[in-house]
């Protein structure tokens, strides 16, 4: 039960954005479980809901107005459910709604738990009497994906951008041209001390935290050594300052390890894009993306979402797999500072898998049951209690 006092009643206004596809179906289970989880634990749910994503941009041009902004800076975090859609064109949506949330809101930390659960098969074969537990805390806002860049047209580009951060603005004024002219493209990646400092301390504590005796970087300054020999630099100065051992992995051979023992890597502290990567492979290797739970955490604002996309080829049937929009739903709770209901939750998920007849497991695992009853499912689970 509850330690704390049962008269204190405590609200928590959330914002929710269920987005695209099967984003409608699963965040509608995870906010049941997240009602559950207040009943249980004490505390109530004020939600503001938001409509944007593909059919809004379709129905009225719009894709994520100011004054929405204004009204999610009320809320303590956001539940997301999926955003995109064959009907829009890609990245309009992405870059509109996702980064810059990402970025209004200075979310720089991503993290991506990829666990192995119960019943749930995996690719790969684990050390006898071990487990997949494995923690990507991924750099969210600099990288490769700060849209620094452009085409070169008859061998020619000229940029002359400004990017805006909380933290920092970066203004860019030049011109590339290649010989002999031709078509080509030009992205450029971005580090910066602070963003590299915050994302590491953040890794340290939360292996830590973890009871982790190290951490382990993914880089590529070998073939990189402008910006990924810097982040190795600067992220070694920081675990020093934690009194953190550091490891330096290559990313590529860092995927190789992952695939023959997944089980030997704990917290992983990666830089933007590497990030993406190594969480997208932690998740195949945890049992899928059904699975693979998504936190978007910064100064404010959080935002919490599925990893899966919005699957528009099942969206409407009834049949996706909730649970990683539910365990998102529990990252987001120990972002509200209720670890009881947090834990609640993962334990729900669990006793649910391990507990239900084969045919009420998602349709991924196996099962037959809706998208409704698998919410229904751990909902039982967590009035259960322990």
């Amino acid at each position: 039960m509850n330690s704390r006092k049962t008269h204190e009643k405590r609200t928590h206004r959330l914002a929710c954005l269920p987005g695209d596809g099967i984003g409608i179906e699963v965040t509608a289970e995870a906010r049941r479980v997240l009602e559950a989880a207040g009943a249980r634990y004490g505390f109530a749910l004020d939600w503001l809901d938001l409509p944007f994503g593909a059919a809004h941009y379709r129905a009225s041009g719009e894709i994520f107005p100011d004054i929405a902004l204004g009204e999610l800076a009320t809320c303590e975090a956001l539940l997301l459910g999926a955003i995109g859609d064959p009907s829009v064109p890609p990245g309009i949506l992405e870059r509109g709604i996702l980064l810059r949330l990402r970025n209004h809101f200075d979310m720089y930390i991503n993290l991506r738990p990829a666990r192995s659960y119960p019943r749930v098969p995996l690719p790969v074969t684990l050390a006898e009497g071990t487990r997949l537990d494995a923690l990507v805390v991924r750099e969210n806002t600099e990288d490769f994906y700060v849209g620094l860049g452009g085409r070169l047209e008859e061998g020619k580009l000229h940029l002359d951008t400004a990017l805006e951060r909380q933290t920092y603005t970066l203004r860019s004024r030049g011109s590339w041209e290649l010989s002999p002219p031709g078509s080509g493209a030009l992205q450029v990646g971005l580090a910066t001390e602070g963003g590299v400092r915050r994302i590491t301390a953040f890794a340290c504590e939360a292996a830590q935290k973890r009871q982790e005796s190290r951490l382990i970087l993914a880089s590529k300054a070998n073939a990189m050594p402008q910006l990924y020999g810097f982040w190795e630099e600067v992220a070694r100065d920081e675990a020093r300052r934690h009194h953190m051992p550091l490891d330096v992995v290559n990313v590529d051979a860092l995927c190789y390890h992952l695939v023959r023992s997944p089980e030997k890597y704990r917290t992983l502290l990666c830089p933007n894009m590497f990030g993406d990567i190594v969480s997208d492979l932690l998740g195949a290797l945890a049992g899928g993306l059904g699975l693979a739970a998504g936190a978007n955490l910064g100064s404010g604002l959080g935002m919490f979402e599925p990893v899966h996309g919005s699957a528009p080829d099942i969206a409407g049937r009834g049949i996706a797999n909730p649970l990683a929009a539910i365990l998102s739903a529990g990252l987001l709770l120990e972002s509200l500072n209720e670890p009881e209901a947090a834990s609640a939750v993962h334990r729900a998920v669990e006793r649910a898998l391990e507990q239900s007849p084969r045919e009420n497991l998602p349709r991924e695992l196996g099962g037959h049951a809706s998208t409704r009853a698998v919410g229904e499912t751990v909902v039982a689970c967590l009035e259960e209690g322990p």
